[in-house]
C-alpha cells in the first residue's frame, strides 16, 4: 500500500492521480445523489468546420474528427462513463511505469504519459463497446415509450438559445433528464418551469420555452 501511494503521488503521476481522484469523487457524488449521471454530459456537434485565411477564404470539413470521436465511442455513451474507463487504465499504466522503472528520470516518466494515454484510449474503446448498444437501447426505449413533447419540465442547469442546459421531466417511472436549449432567445435558470416543444434528433436535444403556471 505504501509503494502504491508513493507511486501515485510521484511527480510524473500527479496528472493521472488527480484525474483518478476526480473520477472517484464524481461517482461517489452520483451514488449519494449529489450529482446526476448525465450532469457532465458533453454535447458533441455532428459537423465541424474551420475557416482559414490563407490566400483565400476556404472552408474545410473536418468530418474525420467526428469519425475519430465515434471510433472511441465518444458521443455514443455518457461522457463521464467514457472518462472513467479512460482514466482508470491511464492511472494504472502510470503507476506500473513508476513501479517497474523507478530508475527513469522524472522528465522521461512524465513523457511516457503520452503513449500511456494513447494506449488507454484503445483500452477504453474495448471496455466501453459493450455499453454502446445498451445506452442506445435505453435511449430508444425512452423515445418509444415516453412522450416528451408537450410535457412540462423543471430546469436543472441554466439554458439559453445558444448554451445547452438540462431539465427534468416527470414520468410514471424515474424522471428523465433532457439536454435542452431555449427558443426565441429566452433564458431559463435552475428551478424554472418550462414546456418541451420540439426535439432536434441531429443534436440530440430538446427545445423548451418558459411556462407560466396559473
Amino acid at each position: 500500500m505504501t509503494e502504491l501511494l508513493q507511486a501515485a503521488v510521484a511527480p510524473a503521476n500527479i496528472i493521472p492521480t488527480t484525474l483518478m481522484v476526480l473520477i472517484i469523487m464524481y461517482w461517489v457524488s452520483v451514488i449519494i445523489g449529489l450529482l446526476d449521471l448525465q450532469a457532465f454530459n458533453i454535447e458533441i456537434e455532428k459537423d465541424f468546420h474551420i475557416d482559414t485565411h490563407v490566400d483565400a477564404h476556404h472552408e474545410f470539413s473536418v468530418a474525420w474528427l467526428n469519425n475519430v470521436l465515434a471510433f472511441f465511442n465518444l458521443g455514443r455513451i455518457p461522457f463521464m462513463v467514457f472518462m472513467s474507463f479512460l482514466v482508470l487504465p491511464f492511472w494504472v499504466l502510470a503507476i506500473l511505469t513508476v513501479h517497474y522503472a523507478p530508475f527513469l528520470p522524472a522528465g522521461i516518466a512524465f513523457l511516457l504519459l503520452i503513449p500511456n494515454l494513447f494506449l488507454s484510449l484503445f483500452i477504453a474503446k474495448a471496455l466501453t463497446t459493450p455499453f454502446v448498444k445498451m445506452f442506445a437501447a435505453l435511449e430508444k426505449e425512452h423515445d418509444s415509450t415516453v412522450t416528451i413533447i408537450g410535457k412540462v419540465c423543471t430546469v436543472l442547469l441554466p439554458a439559453t438559445s445558444t448554451e445547452m442546459g438540462q431539465a427534468s421531466v416527470k414520468t410514471d417511472a424515474a424522471p428523465l433528464i433532457l439536454n435542452v436549449k431555449t427558443t426565441r432567445g429566452a433564458t431559463l435558470k435552475k428551478g424554472d418551469t418550462a414546456l418541451v416543444i420540439d426535439y432536434l434528433p441531429e443534436k440530440q436535444l430538446y427545445l423548451i420555452e418558459p411556462y407560466e403556471t396559473i
